[in-house]
């Protein structure tokens, strides 16, 4: 109450950001008329004067206005548009680090440039995120005309791009690309093994387009770059044939096999199942007579059987997924458009595979991963803009620290949003949908009809060809044509089916879009233009007089910001425009979370068939189950992000080690360190400190200092010659003679190479331990929830072990490397300069790059590298083994201690004696 009345009284924060910016924009506006007197040279010679008053001290903040000024002036000289006041508000915005919301048709694209000069003079590279590579590509292009007109150099990344030219776009700058690419460029340099493969430089300043996508709808996203694992296809296969004879739960407590709960999306065996799964599988000859399906050799049988079910129960094809050129291709619930790269994880894709008779891909285990949540968060500043980010402004300043300022619009919003319609059943609802798309037809007003799914887009579709509606379809299954048909959307009376991909990036014009339409017609006369622009004028009134464009939705989605960005797609610019959505009690949202409440309302009313509930009460109920759902997924958010802060930690510990290794070109000191570290513990685990001379383990001592070093010491006749021998003056002499025996090899390969060999090796043998360890990582929070049966927090839990296998790991790293270069092997004539490109070969093979929606994932093969694709096989001579083929799951040979498919089978560039 004391808030509200401060607010009253002071105005609430928005108004007053607002109120400040707008005082700036005058000092901006006053710079114009001088400016528009200077010629271009003289407009474009400004960028050199800025930066040499920020070089002599000046702050950045000082030159803002005119900076500010100078960029509009450019942009009305090369473009001819002209940032509004409200523009230069959201520019000021996006220089603060905060989020700019902007409505639909405000100009968010041009709002960046402002932003993006005045950081560009101050020396920082400036990444402008978009959501895909046409919208990067556009920007870059139609933007870059105010760019190079002063002097700032523009880039683009997009996949499978040179690494030279990559290279080349993040030295510009200001750089255009996706979420996905920066984030996979940024995993991929800190995979490189050797400093010039790394691309992507300092993480300085970034501007998040559509921040609300990227950093909410898809913070559960990973994105993971991972190596083929085992094949488990067949028993997919095997799986999916159980599930039809296990049945569902109808009622709490009933007879079933295992009950769905929609809310979560997630399945449970009961005791029944688990009993009936057993026989199932006993009987398939999965499962041994004898055995039970939760012993721990049969974990992963429990892991591919909840698979299956979840597969066959809760995703249904042509809504969370479609089937594409014999393949399962993801749809966006967010944005109904298909992700033809992602995958689900923990199984769920071969699942769906399996159930719908396709070939199962192989899993994948993972190499590096980063969550767009701590990705962005390495940037050293951070700024968004959106049409909708206001309803999730909480979440923004908790997660990011990153304030939502609510920009007013350059024109008053006119549009009309009518309350939502309820009806008793679906058919009620679409059959007056239909019946408003027909309404709106006769008076020529252009109707986008909005839907969550293909599966309802076509429903309508159908429902609109019987009564002989002429309409556009754009979903995911057309979603090449997604231009074309947002360009004819606002036409007189066109009536257009679209998921919630219609939107992001693009404007609905009333009339139609004049600049496509005069492009497509390939006519330069002025004639002609004339002709086209004056045939677009009355199309334009005539929408406008019939009101505008109407959305109406055929159900409301679990957030109302995707509510919202379908409403804003009417009213831009001071549009006419209306909205509403229609419901049924049979919606998933009402069904799930508010049907109780509102059936009874209706059944109070006692209304008719065919006859709508429209009540405040109704948009309340529904609100607040949109809320509920909107809390749960930001609980789901905030959890797994304080999960995956643990990992974050220890990502940056090892990709600054690996940054050191190829940053420095010598690391025999530190190799000296380590391998003196090791001959001590070594000692002192064999020969105990403080202890007598008959508890010492001196065979035991002496074999281990051969395993790991292959030095043949004798260490009994040292303690037998020297009775005064200490435990620490010992490990000095075996120090000593594993240091003199490598010196030799130094001696024998030259310096440049083993200083090459030890840098590969120990990047080599870190990448390889922090695979495994992220798949530790990966099975321990899997069942780390477990932890809470015997009283204990697991989120303290998994930090407490998380720690304990970090740092077991980073030792692993240490002793590992000091024992593997004191026994390598290097080939003969093998100089520094073949192990350095045989690494990087290795480091740019075949690889999956996965972009995994929790749980969803992208799995999309690199190209082969550049030099291999034209090279001419040779003739290979028969390959002949001299000895027995080591297992990969065996010991390592050269007595490591470790399975020989995680130790020198990686070691591409040595030869381990065997």
């Amino acid at each position: 109450m004391f808030a509200n009345t401060l607010s009253k009284v002071f105005g609430s924060r928005n108004e007053r950001l607002i109120k400040k910016y707008s005082k700036s924009v005058k000092v901006i506006n006053a710079f114009e008329p001088k400016l528009q007197a200077l010629s271009d040279s003289e407009l474009a010679a400004k960028t050199l004067e800025f930066k040499n008053q920020l070089a002599n001290g000046a702050k950045v903040e000082q030159i803002l206005p005119e900076a500010f000024a100078v960029v509009r002036e450019a942009s009305c000289r090369t473009l001819g548009l002209r940032h509004f006041d409200v523009q230069m508000i959201g520019g000021m915005v996006l220089h603060e680090g905060k989020i700019a919301e902007m409505r639909t048709g405000e100009g968010k694209t041009l709002v960046a440039t402002l932003p993006v000069y005045l950081n560009a003079l101050a020396g920082f590279t400036v990444h402008i995120v978009t959501v895909n590579d046409y919208l990067a590509r556009r920007d870059a292009l139609w933007m870059g005309s105010i760019y190079e007109f002063l002097g700032i150099s523009v880039g683009v990344v997009v996949p499978n791009m040179p690494t030279e030219d990559k290279r080349a776009a993040y030295s510009c700058d200001v750089v255009y690309g996706t979420n996905n690419e920066f984030g996979f460029d940024y995993l991929r340099d800190n995979m490189a093994f050797a400093a010039d493969l790394r691309v992507q430089g300092k993480l300085l300043y970034a501007i998040v387009d559509e921040v609300d996508s990227i950093l909410i709808d898809e913070a559960r996203t990973p994105l993971i770059i991972s190596g083929a694992a085992e094949d488990s296809g067949v028993l997919y296969a095997q799986m999916n044939a159980l599930v039809p004879r296990l049945t569902q739960q109808q009622e709490e407590d009933g007879p079933g096999d295992y009950s769905v709960d929609e809310k979560t999306r997630q399945i449970y065996l009961t005791d029944e199942g688990h009993e009936n799964a057993e026989k199932l599988l006993k009987s398939a000859g999965l499962l041994a007579v004898d055995s039970s399906l939760y012993e721990f050799s049969n974990v992963g049988m429990v892991h591919h059987l909840h698979a299956a079910l979840r597969a066959n129960t809760l995703f249904q094809r042509d809504v969370d997924y479609i089937i594409h050129e014999n393949k399962v291709v993801i749809i966006d619930e967010f944005t109904g458009r298909m992700q033809p790269g992602r995958r689900w994880s923990d199984g769920l894709h071969q699942a769906v595979e399996a159930k719908e008779g396709l070939q199962v891909q192989r899993e994948n285990q993972t190499l590096a991963s980063i969550t767009f949540q701590n990705y962005f968060r390495l940037y050293e500043r951070l700024a968004g803009m959106t049409g909708t980010a206001d309803t999730e402004a909480e979440e923004f300043q908790q997660i990011y620290g990153l304030e939502v300022v609510v920009i007013p619009t350059h024109m008053q919003m006119i549009r009309n949003d009518m309350p939502d319609l309820v009806y008793r059943t679906s058919r009620e609802k679409f059959k007056a949908i239909v019946d408003g798309i027909e309404d709106c037809r006769t008076r020529q007003q252009p109707v986008l009809a909005g839907t969550a799914s293909i599966e309802t887009s076509e429903r309508l579709s159908n429902l609109l060809r019987r009564r002989r509606i002429p309409h556009e379809v754009l979903n995911a299954k057309q979603h090449e044509r997604e231009a074309k048909i947002i360009a004819q959307a606002g036409r007189p009376g066109a009536v257009t089916i679209a998921t919630n991909m219609a939107g992001r990036g693009t404007d609905i014009v009333l009339g139609g879009n004049l600049e496509m339409e005069l492009q497509e017609s390939g006519k330069t006369s002025a004639d002609a233009i004339q002709a086209i622009t004056k045939d677009w004028q009355e199309r334009h009134n005539l929408v406008v007089s019939a009101g505008g464009l109407h959305v109406l939705s055929t159900e409301r989605h679990e957030s109302r910001r995707v509510d919202n960005q379908l409403r804003g797609r009417s009213g831009r610019q001071g549009d006419p425009g209306s909205s509403q959505f229609y419901l049924s009690l049979e919606d998933n949202l009402l069904r799930i979370f508010a049907s109780e409440r509102v059936s009874n309302l209706m059944g109070k009313l006692g209304l008719e068939e065919d006859e709508a509930i429209e009540h405040n009460w109704v948009t309340k109920a529904i609100e607040n189950a949109q809320k509920k759902v909107e809390g749960r997924n930001f609980d789901i958010r905030k959890q797994l992000l304080e999960f995956d802060d643990v990992a974050n930690e220890q990502r940056k510990v090892v990709y600054d080690q690996r940054n050191a290794l190829m940053d420095t070109t010598d690391v025999q000191k530190l190799i000296l360190d380590i391998r003196t570290e090791l001959v001590e513990n070594i000692v002192d685990t064999f020969l105990p400190p403080n202890s007598n001379d008959e508890s010492w383990n001196v065979e035991g001592l002496t074999r281990e200092i051969e395993r790991r070093f292959g030095a043949s010491l004798d260490i009994s006749d040292w303690i037998a010659g020297d009775p005064n021998l200490t435990q620490e003056s010992l490990a000095h002499r075996v120090d000593e003679i594993v240091n003199a025996q490598y010196q030799e090899k130094v001696d024998e390969h030259g310096e440049a190479t083993m200083r090459m060999v030890e840098r590969s090796m120990m990047l080599m043998v870190l990448d390889s331990n922090w695979k495994e360890h992220l798949a530790n990582m990966d099975f321990l929070r899997q069942g780390i929830h477990l932890r809470g049966y015997a009283q204990k927090n697991p989120k303290q839990e998994y930090k407490r072990e998380a720690f304990e296998m970090f740092y077991e790991m980073l030792q692993t790293v240490r002793n590992e490397s000091a024992s593997l270069l004191s026994r390598v092997q290097l080939t003969q004539n093998q100089s520094a300069e073949d192990i350095r490109d045989s690494r990087r070969s290795a480091a740019t093979g075949r690889l999956n790059y996965i972009h995994e929606d929790s749980p969803a994932a992208a799995q999309k093969p690199a190209a082969a590298p550049a030099s291999n694709q034209n090279a001419k096989p040779s003739p290979q001579k028969p390959f002949v083994r001299k000895s027995r083929k080591i297992g990969r799951n065996e010991p390592c040979p050269c007595g490591s201690g470790r399975k020989y498919k995680v130790c020198c089978a990686t070691a591409s560039t040595a030869k381990f004696p065997g």
